[in-house]
């Protein structure tokens, strides 16, 4: 399985805005071939931190997932909500196992 977890650092005005644009993102990305998770994740003590728990079978599901129009769309909606550089960092997904 191949896992990104995004992090991802909201400005407070952008909030409401961003949880609107990454909710259709995620509706759209967990019915995409090979998606096995796609999570979106909000820190408890710092509302405008987030993380995007993105597991897909094969890393080639993954990068298919960054060619998706519903993807472009979250991208260039959210760049500029954003308070720094957002950072996917890969994983590996050991378990539960495909």
């Amino acid at each position: 399985m191949h896992v990104t977890l995004v992090h991802v650092h909201v400005k407070p005005e952008c909030l409401q805005a961003f949880i609107e644009a990454t909710a259709a993102n995620h509706r759209a990305s967990v019915h995409e071939a090979g998606n096995r998770r796609f999570d979106v994740l909000q820190d408890s003590e710092e509302e405008g931190r987030f993380i995007l728990y993105e597991a897909y079978a094969t890393a080639e599901d993954a990068a298919a997932h960054k060619l998706t129009p519903h993807y472009a769309e979250w991208r260039d909606r959210v760049a500029d909500m954003m308070a720094e550089p957002r950072k996917g960092v890969p994983m590996k997904g050991l378990y539960p196992g495909a």
